[in-house]
């Protein structure tokens, strides 16, 4: 894209001149807001994914970004108050809306954007306060906007791909930033936040063919504002007060280009000129002096994967919101002189077919428009996305083989001072069983400060229950569990993904199976233990040797006591106290086997730190016991890799060498969120580094990775990373085949 350096274009400053150009709103055009959000609006936004929230914090400065992720993030607490969800803006993967960013002040503005929809839903209000990750909003308006910015933008259709580098900025300056320049060149998308003098914020969307912002120089960007605009909200605020924000969209990209500076309009032809559509340009444009400019990684866009295949609801189970700024004109309308009864205005909205007759007359108005602003090829229906769009893809391989499953927490039971079970099951009155392999684990999924954060844990209970049964232990720098022992309380929300791991006991036990555990680590003995215990038909003996820090600190001691003096026969209890006994060694192990006598069929289960694991392994392997029964758990941190670089890089993803598809890995993301919200088939379940599923060869580039987790040294070697704990150092190129 050629940059364009204007020499001092003019600019608008009155209010008249401004109306000079674009005329004055229509009063019907001015009347379509309500007060408070009724049915229609809480529909919508039980049903949107994601929304643009524009804010000031306390320090004055601007701020927009992307939150939500999943439909319903938005609570209607009232019909003026709603709850949202706002990262924790000094994340140090810079998740949050801008580093170092504040809680929000004063007035904010939203607009709410459902998948394959053109029309979306803006809300106005003041920010009330925030509690933990969640902002409460007072909605002082609603309305719903037309459809010509997606349309522009073409924001629904199938993402492009892989872009030309864009030239730098002639000059320095924050434009000049990592990846700053490519994303502007390839997004067709924005929302631009403004405020007035008295007390009110806008967001309003913003879109173009290809770019909607263009470089003029390493700090100025230039955005057209064509024909089309009724109400210009953001042209009549930038007269008041210069002060915007926004964040800007690429599709198929899960990252945001944020931006703040001070704005001016301009009517200079010259300039104009430069962003004609087949000959006409736009009537004004917007000068944005950058002040700061940044891509980041966006959780919201991730979880919601605005453009994964399959991702889009059915457009019949959508709100109809040409039918909802109907309702909200009559009742309205009749407040406007002149204008029809709102009576009438219902009672020709309640004849069958007429919405679809308002669609078909919308339709054809929108595609007039926008062809005599210069576009061509538009598709409106119901945002440009059309029947044949392969976003209709009938199956999503970013769901996996394990997609996330919504549970509550039915019970927190305290084990030890520093250890907590939690019972989970299905929301609602669906309870399904929990099915999977004893000594399996699950990744439990919270919003934590409005971001999502992943653990797996060992399943504690006996599976095909109705309730699974995980025992979380606190760690002190550990952000999860800390929520779960400081935070969680019965009937909260979690997701969960699972079952996963090769660390369990089989379909056909041995005869003798032997455990041994420290700490945590005897939390899938248990559910080995329960699950073995309910089958009485079982001839099998059990031995469990259980390392501990004291008598407080013994996990499950009173059931354990309990099943080992009821099942005697079957089940045998060693407990070592290490701050009585010392530390287990190889000493203490061997003795504690011979004692045990295990026949030579027996299989060893071991979990529990690195360096208890590898003394057993010396023991046994001592003892001439075969690797194949021997089984290890490694418990993983679920760390993050960290921000890798600050430059968004490009992945290719290849099965067997053929190539499925490209996508850019935003800073702070890992290579499978990144994959995952564009829709490629990539392998996963846990996601937390644990398992193994998404290992993938490294076929090009270079990649860093979260520690500890499960690959071994000799997969390492041979190129193998985890794409869950993965982030690029350069551009990458990974083959999913099965290794």
């Amino acid at each position: 894209m050629k940059h364009v350096r204007p020499s001092a274009p003019h600019r608008l400053e009155a209010v008249a001149d401004l109306e000079a150009v674009i005329g004055r709103p229509a009063p019907m055009i001015m009347i379509k807001q309500v007060g408070a959000l009724d049915e229609g609006c809480r529909t919508v936004l039980a049903r949107c994914p994601v929304a643009a929230f524009g804010y000031r914090d306390r320090d004055g400065t601007s701020r927009t970004t992307f939150i939500g992720g999943t439909p319903g993030f938005a609570r209607a607490l009232s019909p003026t108050r709603i709850s949202l969800p706002l990262p924790d803006a000094g994340d140090p993967r810079g998740r949050g809306p801008l580093p170092g960013a504040g809680d929000p002040h004063g007035p904010v503005s939203l607009f709410f954007l459902l998948p394959g929809v053109g029309e979306i839903l803006r809300v106005n209000g003041t920010a009330a306060g925030r509690k933990g990750g969640q902002v409460s909003v007072d909605v002082t308006e609603a309305y719903v906007h037309c459809a010509q910015a997606v349309l522009r933008s073409g924001l629904w259709q199938p993402p492009h791909g892989s872009l030309a580098p864009a030239p730098p900025p002639a000059e320095d300056g924050p434009l000049s930033g990592p990846g700053v320049a490519d994303f502007l060149a390839a997004a067709p998308f924005l929302a631009l936040s403004t405020w007035d003098s008295s007390g009110g914020s806008d967001t309003s969307p913003r879109g173009d063919r290809e770019a909607v912002a263009r470089i003029l120089d390493g700090r100025t960007l230039v955005i057209p504002d064509r024909k089309g605009n009724k109400r210009a909200d953001t042209l009549h605020n930038l007269l008041q007060d210069d002060r915007l924000s926004f964040a800007a969209l690429v599709p198929g990209r899960s990252g945001v280009l944020h931006v703040h500076g001070r704005g001016a309009i301009t009517d200079d032809p010259a300039l104009l000129e430069t962003m004609a559509l087949r000959g006409m340009p736009p009537h004004l444009a917007l000068l944005i002096d950058v002040e700061h400019a940044e891509v980041t990684g966006n959780d919201a866009l991730v979880r919601s994967r605005l453009w994964s295949p399959g991702a889009h609801p059915d457009p019949a189970t959508m709100p109809d919101l040409m039918a909802l700024g109907a309702e909200h004109l009559a009742s309205n309308v009749s407040a406007s002189p002149g204008g029809p009864p709102a009576f009438l205005l219902r009672a020709v909205g309640a004849v069958p077919g007429v919405s679809r007759l308002l669609r078909r007359v919308m339709d054809r108005a929108y595609r007039s428009g926008l062809r005599k602003e210069g576009y061509e090829d538009i598709r409106p229906g119901r945002g440009g996305q059309g029947k044949s769009s392969p976003h209709r893809a009938a199956t999503d391989p970013a769901e996996g083989e394990h997609p996330l499953r919504e549970v509550r927490v039915a019970e927190i039971r305290r084990e030890t001072p520093s250890t907590v079970t939690l019972a989970l099951e299905d929301v609602g009155r669906n309870r399904g069983p929990f099915d999977f392999l004893p000594g399996q684990f699950f990744t439990l999924v919270a919003d934590i400060d409005g971001r999502p954060v992943r653990r797996a844990y060992s399943a504690s209970s006996a599976p095909g229950s109705s309730r699974l049964e995980v025992t979380v232990k606190h760690v002190g720098s550990g952000r999860f569990s800390t929520h779960v022992h400081r935070g969680l309380r019965v009937d909260d929300r979690l997701a969960v993904r699972g079952p996963s791991g090769s660390f369990h006991a089989g379909p056909r036990p041995p005869r003798d199976t032997v455990l041994i555990a420290a700490g945590s680590g005897v939390t899938p003995m248990m559910s080995m233990i329960r699950a073995r215990i309910a089958d009485r038909t079982g001839p099998d003996r059990i031995a469990l040797l259980c390392s501990s820090r004291d008598t407080e600190e013994i996990i499950f001691a009173g059931e354990l006591s309990r099943l080992a003096r009821d099942f005697s026969d079957r089940l045998s209890v060693t407990h070592v106290l290490t701050r009585r006994d010392g530390r287990l060694d190889a000493d203490g192990v061997e003795r504690w086997l011979t004692s045990r006598s295990p026949a030579g069929d027996a299989h060893y289960y071991v979990c529990g730190p690195e360096p208890l694991m590898d003394v057993v392994r010396s023991v046994l392997a001592g003892r001439g016991v075969p690797d194949e029964q021997v089984h290890r758990e490694r418990y993983t941190s679920g760390a993050d890799a960290g921000s890798a670089t600050t430059v968004p890089q490009e992945m290719t993803v290849e099965e067997d060498g053929r190539a499925l598809g490209t996508v850019m890995v935003e800073p702070g993301q890992t290579l499978l969120e990144a994959g995952l919200a564009v829709g490629l088939a990539m392998p996963y379940s846990c996601t937390v580094g644990n398992c193994g599923d998404c290992m993938v060869r490294l076929r090009g580039g270079e990649v860093v990775q979260g520690e500890p987790n499960c690959l071994t040294p000799q997969q390492k070697s041979e190129g193998y990373v985890l794409t869950c704990v993965g982030c690029p150092l350069s551009g990458v190129t990974v083959d999913i085949a099965d290794p």
